[in-house]
């Protein structure tokens, strides 16, 4: 439902801040990787996700988008909700817990209040195949400056659900062929009949 929300920090605290938008304040629960992120800035944007039950609607704010996604990886898994997630991203960094995962080391998802020897098997079994085919640049953040055409439909096609790698090997392929200027919808057009 919320993307993002970029306002000003009225409240900060390791659990939660508010971000006043548009003369709305947000109570957003962050994880303390999120905490030191946003550091002492007056202005603050976090990327959302929106917990809905019936007795409360709860969002929960996010640095980077990366974050996020490894965030909304954990709470797919049966047992993980939205807090357990949180408590893992307080624990250890978001890269940390993605190679522990991709490299099945038990061991050190175990070591994370909350989560014991099943939960922590539970978790590599069900997203390790997941997490080694988006590659390890999946947390990164994008850059916010201008994309090329080609940064463009890769990003397109990975959400899509195409693997990251054979998606751009594609779109080599046709940049490559090409001497002209590509569009977007080009390249993903291309791709699509070739993937």
């Amino acid at each position: 439902m919320y993307d993002y929300i970029d306002g000003k920090l009225a409240f900060k605290s390791a659990a939660y801040v508010v971000i006043d938008a548009g003369g709305v304040g947000y109570q957003i629960n962050i994880s303390l990787n999120t905490y030191s992120q946003i550091g002492d800035h007056e202005r603050c944007k976090l990327y959302t996700w929106l917990y809905v039950k019936e007795d409360a609607h709860t969002l929960y704010g996010f640095a980077d988008a990366g974050e996020r996604k490894l965030f909304l990886h954990l709470v797919s898994i049966s047992g993980i909700g939205p807090n357990t997630a949180r408590m893992m991203l307080s624990s250890i960094t978001p890269a940390e817990i993605q190679a522990a995962i991709v490299q099945g080391n038990v061991a050190l998802i175990k070591s994370i209040k909350g989560i014991g020897p099943k939960s922590a098997q539970r978790i590599i079994l069900e997203l390790q195949d997941k997490l080694k085919k988006e590659g390890p640049d999946t947390l990164t953040s994008v850059p916010t400056g201008l994309k090329t055409a080609k940064e463009e439909a890769l990003s397109a096609l990975v959400m899509l659900g195409f693997v990251r790698n054979v998606a751009e090997k594609v779109l080599d392929q046709e940049i490559s062929k090409n001497t002209g200027v590509l569009t977007v919808e080009q390249l993903v057009k291309f791709a699509l009949k070739n993937l």
